[in-house]
């Protein structure tokens, strides 16, 4: 094996007189803008169920908070192979589960080989599958899955085999996707049998009882809350807060007020109509670095957004600056392209069509536009990280598209009825509002996940973007790949499968009981660092 080697991670905290520290005793009261659609990881991308999630289960690798690169969690350390194909991981010793099972190279082989095998009828279930944006396919598709195998070569050493180069794989293993369930919780809960309903979407009944070797076990899933306990038998550090109560609000106005009612301790996803009311009240906020992309979706499976000169229209139609000004915290900047400005691939000069409503009207004559209706959906009573107020975002791009001569018909769908599902399968979804949320510090987390291969979404089908995707992904990191990334993004944007809006900047407002919060662009926030005063 060769270098590429990390150091061994933390041990349990203790205090400065070396006493191991007091257990855990405090509450935690944090808001959020919806429930989550489900507790297992693996199966959904909503940010909502990761933020839970990760709480509950960990991964091999996790994310330094200053860099973003991969550092040791369940892994202690490991190295790559010399052909760039195998990466063998030491795994921590002593650590369970929360159902007392054991964490062993086995239990790694189990979550791998479950991603990897996961049925048909599971994926006709589910329309994105972390593993499949990250890995490609599955095993009945092998000979074409970036993924191999994995080996457990020993209790504590397990190597996991890649069929091709992949030099983003260290960064993707930090995706809350790839946290590792209790082997045992899963067989009990039937994981791969999804015959519930959570929040509009199919699931399992482990799906609503996660069970991982995190800080913090899951306890309760009511109608107004998810509460979660501190894990006793956890290997680290188990901070202050004894209990997590995660409480959803579906307006903005409503979390700020519960907020300064002292209700909750803290919400996430300020938005720009109530950042100002918060300072005058003396309520801190802390912002995150822009790490997400908003769009407008276009379905070119859908007449007669199949003609690049209506999409094209439909992307000079847009005033983005004036959409940011409205409904974005300052220093939102405007997006041109769908990786991140902090990331390499990030082409300064990425081509845009601008805002002319002038030029897109003659576009829609060039094209012969008559007038069909487009469907647009939107979603309601949720707030994203990249989408603040989706409402009142659909009501000014649909008033700008309805002035340019375009026929909308909007389509609300309440988020926690299955929006998602909606808009990312194939249907009769024109137009909708949707974002990404980064995951891990690499271009491939935007560009492959949402055009590196045919999709519901786009209905986008371009075989020389996704086989420049594919070639990118082995390419060493340095100026060839960013290159690659950047023609790749050009070539996107020149056929306007969706229309970048913003980089917005997201921003959590917190009470003064709370004396730190770790906010992470990555959303990578575990509640074992938040730290609140006596």
């Amino acid at each position: 094996m060769t270098s590429c080697t990390a150091t061994t991670g933390p041990a349990p905290s203790t205090s400065s007189s070396g006493d191991v520290q007091a257990p855990p005793s405090k509450t935690f009261n944090f808001g959020t803008p919806s429930m989550p659609l489900g507790l297992d990881p693996a199966l959904t991308s909503d940010s909502e169920s990761y933020r839970i999630t990760r709480q509950v289960m960990e991964g091999l690798v996790g994310v330094d908070p200053a860099t973003g690169q991969p550092t040791p969690l369940l892994a202690t350390s490991w190295s790559q192979g010399s052909d760039g194909l195998s990466y063998d991981f030491t795994l921590r010793s002593k650590v369970t589960f929360q159902d007392g099972t054991a964490f062993d190279a086995a239990a790694v082989c189990t979550n791998f080989n479950r991603w990897f095998n996961f049925p048909a009828t599971v994926r006709q279930q589910v329309s994105a599958i972390p593993f499949e944006s990250v890995f490609k396919y599955f095993a009945d598709d092998a000979p074409l899955s970036i993924y191999k195998s994995c080996k457990a070569v020993s209790t504590d050493h397990v190597t996991i085999n890649l069929a091709k180069p992949f030099t983003g794989f260290l960064q993707a293993l930090t995706l809350p996707a790839f946290a590792m369930s209790s082997p045992k919780a899963m067989a009990d809960g039937k994981a791969d049998i999804l015959d519930q309903k959570l929040a509009g979407q199919p699931a399992s009944s482990y799906a609503s009882h996660p069970v991982g070797t995190g800080p913090y076990t899951f306890t309760s899933w009511g109608k107004d809350r998810i509460t979660l306990t501190s894990y006793k038998g956890y290997w680290g550090n188990r901070g202050q807060i004894e209990t997590v109560n995660f409480i959803p609000f579906d307006y903005p106005q409503t979390e700020l007020q519960a907020l300064l009612a002292g209700k909750i301790d803290g919400y996430d996803l300020v938005t720009a109509g109530t950042f100002d009311q918060l300072v005058k009240k003396g309520m801190q906020i802390v912002q995150r670095d822009p790490f997400s992309v908003m769009y407008l979706g276009i379905n070119q499976s859908v007449a007669p957004l199949d003609n690049l000169q209506v999409r094209q229209a439909i992307e000079m139609a847009i005033d983005k600056d004036t959409l940011i000004h409205k409904f974005f915290i300052d220093n939102t900047a405007p997006a041109s392209q769908f990786v991140p400005p902090k990331l390499s691939g990030f082409n300064n000069n990425a081509p845009s069509l601008g805002y002319d409503p002038d030029k897109a009207k003659q576009l829609l004559a060039k094209a012969g536009y008559k007038g069909e209706e487009i469907k647009f959906y939107y979603p309601l009573n949720v707030t994203r990280a990249y989408m603040p107020t989706p409402e009142k975002i659909y009501a000014e791009i649909s008033a700008e598209l309805t002035a340019v001569g375009l026929n909308i018909k909007p389509v609300p769908v309440p988020w926690d009825q299955g929006y998602l599902e909606k808009v990312q399968s194939p249907g009769d979804h024109g137009l909708h509002l949707l974002g990404l949320n980064g995951s891990y510090s690499d271009p491939d987390n935007f560009v492959s996940t949402l055009f590196g291969e045919n999709n519901g979404e786009f209905g986008y089908s371009d075989p020389q973007v996704f086989s420049k995707i594919d070639r990118a992904r082995g390419l060493p990191d340095g100026s060839d790949r960013n290159s690659q990334y950047q023609t790749i993004n050009n070539q996107i944007a020149a056929t306007v499968p969706a229309v970048p809006i913003a980089f917005p900047i997201s921003a959590l407002a917190l009470s003064d009981r709370v004396e730190k919060y770790p906010a992470s662009p990555v959303l990578n926030e575990v509640f074992t660092n938040v730290r609140l005063k006596s």
